[in-house]
């Protein structure tokens, strides 16, 4: 139920294999939810099951969604790939790759780059990730009163966005 969302939300973010970082964050949620009656009681410090039904677990989902995303991001950082350009063995007859061309129709994903990363991530966790407010408030480690302004403003830039593309088209 909550895979094909998470699965959004990690391609949206541009991780790459999205789906294995899927399944990696649906093994950390088993491993919280059976580790949970095991490593202490229901009232101790250590006690890490899912509280809150399908909200909760909503919620936990997508904080290990959004740090696996930071992971990708800080391990890119530390480790890029340098790849060798040979112009003379390209055999393309266009300047976009496979995935280029292939996302090319994908106008949200498009606009969605045009935004800065908070308001980027913002819209991501309330809109794919269908989450409350007080819920991305949580995994942005922010108050619920930020989130508000900040979707409002990624918002108020997605319409602008919108707007000067759909000019610059006529």
């Amino acid at each position: 139920m909550l895979s094909p969302s998470v699965l959004g939300y990690l391609r949206a973010r541009g991780v790459e294999d999205a789906e294995a970082v899927t399944q990696d964050v649906f093994l950390a949620l088993y491993t919280r939810i059976s580790s949970a009656g095991t490593a202490a009681g229901p009232g101790s410090p250590r006690h890490r099951g899912v509280t809150g039904g399908l909200d909760g677990a909503k919620a936990l989902v997508f904080t290990i969604a959004h740090s696996r995303a930071v992971d990708f991001y800080r391990r890119r950082e530390r480790n890029p790939a340098l790849v060798p350009h040979e112009p003379e063995s390209d055999l393309r007859t266009t300047s976009a790759s496979a995935e280029d061309l292939a996302l090319s129709g994908a106008g949200a994903v498009r606009l969605l780059d045009g935004l800065s990363e908070d308001h980027r991530e913002v819209l991501l966790l309330r809109v794919v990730a269908d989450l409350s407010i007080e819920q991305t408030a949580g995994i942005m480690d922010r108050t619920p009163g930020a989130i508000k302004q900040l979707q409002r403003r990624a918002l108020d830039a997605l319409r602008n966005s919108a707007l000067l593309a759909e000019q610059s088209h006529s």
